[in-house]
């Protein structure tokens, strides 16, 4: 077997996005090897047709997927962590090899346009209160939440958004950046990505001056997330945080046989990991283990902060991936592109899918 370098779930400046364009994102792709490559936008398939176009003119096989939040309220009520570390029930889900051209239609349209309006609602919230901190504080100046969103967006707007633009108008201006934060900056002034992460942390997120919390209508019940992803054409995807830092594990993921089987309840029968996250010995037990109880399974990058890291995929204690963890990413991949390009029936193994895809993204790439 044939096995290429895939990454199945990278952000865009279409959510928020360490690339400056897709172009950015498929040139380095391209040019590291990776030639499968998964546009994975938050409550967006905006993307979709530059992403056909761009991986067309490099001989990329595309994947076209979305991430949502969502809320499992029998989990929330229960105290389950899920995979959102800080919040019980919160549950983040990714679609794969969803429909292009877009297919979605109706309710599942209607929602998932309030789902983005709401997330977006809230981060105005956050950009007014940011503002009144900014006059409370003398900075003689505001962040203009048009602005932002015309010209650091593709219509998801992120706090990750207002960090940048807060960056940019401070301009490393040390005495400034102490006054708005009422301490010195702690992160090098020159390190673009690391101030704006200092920046999200110390203002943005709970306890800073301008956190503004979630209002609960933009969470979607995981069901209707996955009646969305299937209405667009897509497989529900839980996304498994794996091992943290500390070598330590979510309520929900610690027991991987118990997940599998909710999972695979709640029908759910596709995973995939950021690997960057995780250590390859751990990465390989789940993600091999996974694949043996009949999942997809994928691995991405996501790229949604602002550092910079290459395409091509690698752990949290490796600069690449191992052989196994090449071929699973890779088998899962070909499932997906048969899913996608509509070659899957009733019955099919992941190894039947996995067959098939695999002669379709063959035929792109060696195009």
């Amino acid at each position: 077997m044939t096995v290429f370098d895939v990454n199945a779930h990278l952000h865009t400046p279409y959510s928020f996005s360490a690339f400056s364009d897709v172009r950015q994102a498929l040139d380095m792709a391209a040019s590291e090897g990776v030639r499968v490559v998964g546009i994975n936008d938050f409550y967006s398939m905006d993307g979709y047709a530059e992403w056909s176009e761009e991986c067309a003119a490099r001989s990329l096989y595309p994947l076209f997927n979305i991430e949502f939040i969502s809320l499992n309220v029998e989990d929330q009520a229960a105290g389950v962590r899920v995979n959102d570390p800080n919040n019980p029930g919160r549950t983040y889900l990714s679609g794969k090899g969803l429909a292009y051209p877009v297919i979605l239609r109706g309710r599942e349209e209607e929602q998932l346009s309030a789902v983005k309006a709401e997330s977006n609602a809230q981060v105005a919230a956050m950009c007014a209160k940011l503002n009144a901190h900014l006059d409370a504080v003398g900075a003689g100046f505001t962040i203009s939440f048009e602005k932002v969103a015309r010209e650091l967006t593709r219509g998801s707007i992120r706090e990750r958004h207002l960090a940048k633009a807060l960056r940019i108008a401070v301009d490393g201006d040390a005495a400034m950046y102490e006054r708005i934060l009422g301490a010195p900056l702690k992160s090098d002034p020159a390190d673009n990505a690391a101030v704006e992460n200092e920046l999200r942390s110390r203002l943005l997120k709970s306890g800073g001056a301008a956190f503004v919390a979630e209002d609960p209508k933009a969470f979607l019940p995981m069901q209707d997330v996955q009646r969305i992803i299937e209405a667009a054409g897509g497989i529900p995807t839980y996304p498994f945080l794996g091992d943290d830092a500390k070598g330590q594990f979510t309520d929900f993921e610690e027991d991987l046989q118990k997940a599998a089987d909710i999972l695979r309840k709640r029908g759910i029968r596709s995973a995939e990991f950021i690997t960057t996250r995780n250590t390859t010995a751990v990465l390989e037990s789940y993600a091999s283990y996974l694949e043996d109880e009949g999942f997809i399974v994928t691995f991405g990058s996501e790229h949604n902060t602002p550092k910079l890291e290459p395409v091509r995929l690698r752990t949290s204690d490796c600069d690449h991936l191992s052989d196994k963890l090449r071929e699973i990413n890779w088998r899962g991949a070909c499932a997906v592109a048969a899913h996608q390009a509509g070659l899957d029936a009733k019955g099919d193994r992941p190894a039947d899918l996995a067959a098939r895809g695999e002669e379709v993204i063959m035929r792109t790439i060696e195009n």
